[in-house]
């Protein structure tokens, strides 16, 4: 089967390549005025406890792995819980260290969990996973909402206000994206503009691929429901998983402000996160939201800081190992190719459902 081809137009890496510049010189911009001397006293502080808090980092990765796991159609689950961890490593560091908004990550586990075929299929298990992660995070920031409101937290009004509005919008582009999935015409919405660019064997190309596609989306959402609510629940806990560094964080520091408190800098730094995921590596938004949210919870500029390098150590040290695991598995033999007759897809599309 021919690979489905997402290429990202020169003039998008230009704008994720001036983000990243923006976002670097944004970052050095608050350590020189926090206080770099104040920021590394205080990472100094936490001394092996940095340890375990890069290592919650990687439970959150291996919780991702089950919800991405979820999400994969029967042939490509019988690959090692192993093997799918490293793919997924692999994208992620992709998407971590190059300005491919989050679309080169994908294409390479695309590429790693199907090298020998079914295409197809793998692409849809990798959109799949995109919105259920996405859902889950949803999920998350709006309890959490509720959480702060009901905790007493009163956060300032321009702050509430960006975090109603951003979450509307986020939440309606979530909800439409997998209602669109869910229909089966996201490849529709995709090939359309490309299309009208190409003529001939190619635009059919094109055409027979995102059909493919949208089968494989229209299956999974119609006959795996409980497996994709499996998948939201599994991202919810690998993103909980940052609550237990949260939580960490500040026990080293030898603060106890109370669960209230520590979920709050939790909940208002996922929505962060939510909100800023075009900018290559987080580059300066970590660092700056966390700032925001310490401040808005009552405590120093500077111990917020101090979490936002300790995530950013976390996300550094595993995307150095997915890139080792990707340098690995790309010259490693794969697994053997996948026959139409263990396909669900390749079941399904000789026998169209009705109304198709």
């Amino acid at each position: 089967m021919i690979a489905v081809q997402m290429p990202i137009p020169m003039n998008r890496k230009w704008i994720h390549a001036v983000l990243l510049v923006l976002g670097l010189l944004f970052l050095v911009l608050m350590l020189r005025t926090v206080g770099v001397e104040k920021v590394w006293h205080a990472l100094a502080s936490l001394g092996w406890g940095l340890v375990p808090l890069v290592l919650l980092e990687g439970l959150g990765e291996v919780m991702h792995t089950n919800g991405w796991r979820r999400c994969l159609c029967s042939p490509f689950r019988s690959q090692s819980f192993v093997r799918l961890f490293w793919i997924r490593m692999a994208g992620y560091a992709i998407n971590y260290f190059t300005p491919t908004a989050a679309l080169g990550g994908e294409v390479t586990r695309v590429s790693l969990v199907a090298p020998a075929g079914r295409t197809a299929e793998a692409t849809s298990t990798v959109l799949i996973d995109k919105a259920c992660m996405a859902l889950a995070h949803l999920l998350l920031v709006v309890a959490g909402a509720g959480l702060l409101l009901l905790g007493g937290i009163r956060l300032p009004p321009v702050l509430q206000t960006t975090m109603l509005v951003s979450g509307s919008v986020i939440a309606a582009g979530i909800i439409a994206f997998m209602l669109i999935q869910k229909e089966g015409k996201l490849g529709a919405v995709m090939r359309w503009p490309l299309v009208q660019r190409l003529a001939g064997t190619r635009s059919q190309k094109i055409a027979d691929n995102t059909a493919a596609v949208d089968e494989a989306l229209r299956i999974f959402y119609r006959d795996r429901r409980s497996d994709l609510a499996l998948a939201v629940i599994w991202h919810m806990g690998g993103y909980a998983a940052s609550l237990l560094q949260t939580w960490l964080f500040f026990t080293l520091l030898g603060l106890h402000p109370g669960f209230v408190i520590v979920a709050g800098v939790w909940i208002i730094g996922l929505w962060f996160d939510l909100v800023v995921f075009l900018v290559p590596m987080s580059a300066g938004t970590l660092e700056g939201s966390r700032i925001v949210t310490f401040v808005a919870v009552g405590y120093s500029a500077v111990q917020g800081m101090t979490l936002g390098m300790v995530v950013r150590l976390g996300h550094f040290s595993w995307a150095i190992l997915g890139l080792i695991s990707y340098a690995v598995l790309a010259f490693k033999p794969g697994p053997p190719s996948l026959s139409p007759a263990h396909s669900e897809l390749g079941t399904a599309t000789r026998t169209p459902a009705p109304g198709r």
